[in-house]
C-alpha cells in the first residue's frame, strides 16, 4: 500500500543520485535506487509558472532507512525551482 505525501525534504546528492534526505526531522540514508525517471512539468496548469521554460521533474524511487528498518520512498526533484519533495511512501 502507498501513502501520498507532498512534504518538502532536504536531499544530499552524490554523482547525480540522492544519497540521504531529511523528512520530518529524521535523516534517511538511501540504500538502493530502485527506479529513476524524468517527466515534464504541467506548466500550462500552473497559475503562475515558475520559469519561462517548462522544466523537468525527476523522480527517484529508493530504499532508505533512518535506522535498521528499510522502507521505499519516492523523491521528486523539480529542476525549475531546484526543490525536492517526498511524494510517496510504500508500507
Amino acid at each position: 500500500m502507498t501513502r501520498v505525501f507532498g512534504d518538502p525534504v532536504d536531499v544530499w546528492v552524490t554523482d547525480g543520485r540522492p544519497t540521504r534526505f531529511v523528512w520530518r526531522g529524521r535523516l534517511y540514508t538511501v540504500r538502493r535506487v530502485l527506479e529513476h525517471w524524468v517527466t515534464t512539468r504541467d506548466w500550462w496548469r500552473e497559475q503562475q509558472p515558475e520559469a519561462e521554460t517548462p522544466g523537468e521533474r525527476e523522480f527517484w524511487r529508493v530504499e532508505a532507512s533512518p535506522d535498521q528498518e528499510i522502507g521505499v520512498y519516492e523523491l521528486r526533484h523539480d529542476a525549475a525551482t531546484d526543490t525536492w519533495m517526498l511524494s510517496r511512501v510504500w508500507d
